[in-house]
């Protein structure tokens, strides 16, 4: 049983996991049910639409890097739980206002600005986490345990939230989210405070301790390491591609399923709920299928994949709009959790655990700065162009992702490197150099 069980049978591992998994179910609601508060409830044009998921992701902007730094010198348990807490009292906010009568979209962007800006200590401290929870080897089986819950949500929350948009209206309908960060943050207070051994101390004790610096030169120190690494470049140079495009279309897609289309809430969430499928099945298989045929030909599949998932929109009609903004997300989900997990697992394996807040950070900042500027333009192109031409334009960006993989040192690698084999960070600063043997002992990683 233990070994079916794999990591969940580790008792701080199955904390992290059920906290995600409630976590995850209550935003898979607020995820359709905010826009939808600004659509239906408020009537606001596409354009203001689009800015709220713009204003969601600023903070990854503004924010990701210096919560990089917090993550590396902080308990991340302690950020996690607050992280929740924090969520769930902000998100009160939108059902107290709509009961109170004074609902507005200026609202729903201080909401949204303030909960994005808590997810990025929340994310940050999490894909730092898991890296001393989990050997290195087993990286792959840890990140695809813990997006198979976020898949299960996926798959479950959009129909739910169109179930309780429907029953409750959308404001009230976030009220479910609010009270799942408060179950996450519950698991998270009993998370044991245990560090992965990751490092063979050098002859005659333990590893020097080494002083904290600026802000700005620790910022500075991972964002070194993370483009001295090739293969890191390459990955999050497709994921930029990818996020930029495909949030041009993600940015008016409820409001074309609405306005265009014909779709009722309850239909919208159904058909996300069904092609959210793909993700689970993604996140199942994802550690296997690079394993077998290779982290960078998966990649590159998957990311040929986004391009498909949205060009099929293109010809939807009131007719087969269901049945393919079904198929769309099954597409669009497998491929996204192929990126995801292979993609996530390549950055963790290459970085010191000294250096795993930073490097994240760096990484997400990097991938994600480019989605608030896709949701702009894709406001601003629906209104200039159309609905229908906008979701094209997405489709045609997406495909520009593949040419960029076969160009990169990621079209052979097949295995997870080791640490330090990706790139010779020489010379980067203290941690860096520390963490690959220039200047102190050499981490060995498990197995």
């Amino acid at each position: 049983m233990r070994g079916y069980a794999g990591l969940l049978a580790d008792r701080d591992f199955r904390r992290l996991w059920i906290a995600q998994s409630i976590s995850q179910l209550g935003t898979q609601v607020t995820n359709l049910a905010l826009p939808l508060v600004a659509i239906v409830a408020l009537k606001v044009s596409a354009l203001e639409v689009a800015a709220l998921g713009a204003i969601e992701f600023l903070p990854f902007l503004l924010f990701t890097l210096p919560a990089g730094v917090w993550v590396d010198r902080l308990e991340k348990r302690r950020l996690l739980v607050a992280a929740d807490l924090g969520r769930a009292a902000i998100l009160g906010l939108v059902p107290a206002a709509a009961l109170a009568g004074v609902l507005s979209i200026w609202l729903l962007y201080v909401v949204a600005f303030a909960a994005g800006t808590l997810t990025v200590v929340f994310d940050i401290s999490y894909q730092a986490f898991v890296p001393e929870l989990v050997a290195r080897d087993r990286l792959q089986e840890g990140n695809s345990r813990l997006e198979i819950s976020r898949s299960a949500a996926i798959v479950v929350g959009p129909g739910l939230g169109g179930l309780l948009v429907g029953v409750m209206t959308a404001p009230l309908a976030i009220v479910v989210d609010a009270i799942s960060y408060l179950g996450s943050a519950s698991f998270l207070f009993g998370l044991g405070r245990r560090r992965r051994p990751s490092a063979t101390p050098p002859p005659g004790g333990p590893s020097k301790v080494r002083p904290a610096g600026s802000l700005r030169s620790e910022m500075a120190e991972g964002l070194r390491y993370f483009i001295a690494q090739p293969l890191l470049r390459a990955s999050s140079g497709s994921i930029v591609i990818l996020n930029f495009g495909g949030q041009i279309s993600n940015a008016i897609l409820l409001v074309f399923a609405v306005r265009e289309l014909g779709l009722r809430a309850e239909a919208i969430g159904l058909a996300i709920s069904i092609g959210s499928l793909g993700v689970l099945a993604g996140a199942t298989t994802a550690a296997g299928v690079g394993r077998r045929f290779g982290i960078g030909p998966t990649l590159i599949v998957a990311s040929a994949g986004s391009g498909v998932a949205t060009a099929i929109l293109v010809v939807a009609n009131a007719g087969n709009a269901f049945w393919l903004l079904v198929a769309s997300g099954l597409i669009n989900g497998y491929g996204a959790m192929l990126i995801t997990i292979n993609g996530l697992s390549l950055r963790q394996a290459v970085t010191p655990d000294a250096l795993q807040g930073r490097v994240n950070a760096t990484g997400r900042w990097i991938n994600w700065s480019v989605i608030p500027v896709g949701a702009m333009l894709g406001g601003l192109l629906a209104g200039v162009i159309g609905l229908r031409a906008t979701v094209a334009v997405s489709a045609l960006l997406l495909f520009l992702s593949v040419p960029w993989l076969l160009l990169s040192p990621l079209r052979t690698q097949r295995e997870l490197p080791r640490l330090g084999e990706a790139g010779p960070p020489i010379g980067l600063g203290p941690a860096a150099d520390e963490a690959v043997g220039i200047d102190g002992p050499v981490l060995h990683t498990p197995g």
